[in-house]
């Protein structure tokens, strides 16, 4: 109950939403960073890759723009709590997906997350499009740039 009251507050729900999306992105980065290397740079990469560097601008991007996404749609005169559920469950398995990619090196198993994670993007696109537009908006870059991350994903499972 007293979360339920918590999410009324607009600054509160925009902090509640950023912790828990952040989160996910936390528990990646610290994966990717302590256990990438040296795993990483000795694998084939394809010549699409993009340079390290830009994977934590790009990341932060997103992340705040899903948090913004979340937030807006919570705010909605028509949100639903399945539509919370799912996104909570999405950024399980966006958390997961840098684990086991970096922590236990299964590029196969890694794969299967991300197809089951653009699943629920998809899923989120659709269910935020019919409530808020924006959200809807927020959310295309995140997709497309996890399809990218998907041919990676692929290029890497083949060259090594």
């Amino acid at each position: 109950m007293y979360i339920t009251n918590m999410l009324k507050n607009k600054f509160l729900s925009l902090i509640f939403f950023f912790i828990i999306t952040f989160s996910a992105s936390f528990i990646g980065g610290f994966a990717t960073i302590k256990y990438k290397e040296p795993w990483y740079s000795t694998l084939i990469k394809p010549t699409f890759n993009p340079p390290d560097w830009i994977f934590a601008p790009v990341w932060t991007t997103l992340y705040l723009m899903m948090a913004l996404a979340i937030w807006l749609f919570w705010h909605s005169k028509n949100k639903d709590t399945g539509t919370i559920v799912i996104y909570f469950i999405h950024i399980i398995f966006n958390t997961t997906w840098s684990i086991v990619f970096f922590v236990f090196h299964k590029i196969f198993i890694a794969f299967v997350i991300l197809l089951i994670l653009i699943g629920l993007i998809i899923v989120l696109i659709v269910r935020f499009r019919r409530v808020n537009l924006f959200s809807f908006y927020l959310m295309i870059p995140y997709l497309l740039w996890c399809t990218f991350a998907l041919t990676l994903n692929v290029t890497l499972l083949y060259l090594n």
